[in-house]
């Protein structure tokens, strides 16, 4: 199919979309669940995320090799490729983990979804992408909704020492999120989708390893059967599965469409949350919830690409 190709919305696309876009969302909490019940850290939790992730990046860059083998990667493509993967998946998951002990995972999801306007910022600065008045708008309003939604969770952790330092980190991480997909944009059509991610994810993990082993971390005092339920868990509800069915969303009813769709993330994650977690909604959270989104899908129309999916 070439770009221009007229993709329907149907039901099944739609439904499986959603799915995808609704699983992803459920990190913060699984993460969330995890610190509260177990005195796991942070780096061993993303460990064991990628450790239980890892076989299927293996198949994956397998398989793609065999169906892109017609593509040669260049010296200059692969690091590229290594760049993108240590900012993709170690460190900004390194980011996301260690702000979510600090931050509710509704907010984290707020702030997260910011990565759409910031590789808007990266073309525009460093492709010389022209934002448009329209876009302009677009990032005003999902700013000003950040700013509401902050205040507001400010105000219910006031009395949170690192509340500061766990979302300035999860803002880090939409950054270097927001690198991974601007990059990754120019590399998919010169080496192949499938291979690019897998090897792409393959490095990141890599790299989350190498820093394991050199922080001589350890969690020794509890059974390693509880952390490896949340690492399990990681991988395959909210990481495996929903690549899966955001991918296969994408062939059938195309990649603007799941952009839109996938709006649904910070909304459901902060219902998760409500539920599972008992963090309270707000007023500020709700408005800026809107704004937020609203801004996102602005972008997204009037770009009429996709923007990725932050797992």
């Amino acid at each position: 199919m070439n770009k221009h190709t007229h993709y329907q919305l149907s039901f099944a696309g739609f439904s499986i979309t959603l799915l995808g876009a609704v699983l992803f969302s459920t990190k913060a909490i699984i993460v969330k669940l995890a610190f509260h019940s177990t005195k796991i850290d942070a780096l061993t939790l993303l460990v064991l995320r990628m450790l239980f992730s890892l076989p299927f990046y293996l198949v994956a860059a397998w398989l793609g090799s065999r169906r892109e083998n017609t593509i040669r990667i260049n010296s200059r493509q692969w690091l590229y490729i290594i760049f993108l993967g240590i900012f993709g998946y170690y460190l900004s998951s390194l980011f996301d983990f260690l702000g979510l002990q600090w931050v509710s995972a509704g907010l984290e999801r707020l702030i997260l979804f910011l990565y759409p306007s910031f590789v808007l910022l990266i073309n525009s600065f460093f492709f010389h992408q022209k934002i448009s008045p329209f876009q302009k708008w677009a990032l005003l309003l999902t700013y000003a909704g950040l700013v509401i939604a902050y205040a507001g969770e400010l105000h219910l952790d006031s009395a949170n020492p690192n509340f500061f330092l766990g979302s300035s980190l999860i803002f880090l991480c939409s950054i270097t999120y927001a690198i991974y997909i601007a990059g990754s944009g120019r590399l998919v059509h010169q080496v192949g989708v499938t291979r690019f991610t897998a090897y792409a994810m393959l490095f990141s993990t890599a790299g989350v390893f190498i820093h394991f082993l050199l922080s001589g971390n350890g969690n020794g005092n509890e059974s390693a059967s509880k952390y490896w339920l949340y690492g399990v868990s990681l991988a395959l509800i909210a990481t495996v599965i929903p690549t899966f069915l955001i991918s296969l969303g994408m062939k059938k009813i195309g990649a603007s469409n799941v952009a839109i769709i996938s709006s649904i993330g910070p909304v459901s994650t902060i219902l998760q949350a409500w539920l599972v977690l008992h963090e309270k909604i707000t007023y500020a959270q709700i408005t800026g919830t809107a704004l937020i989104i609203s801004g996102i899908l602005l972008i997204g129309w009037k770009t009429g690409k996709s923007l990725g999916q932050k797992t």
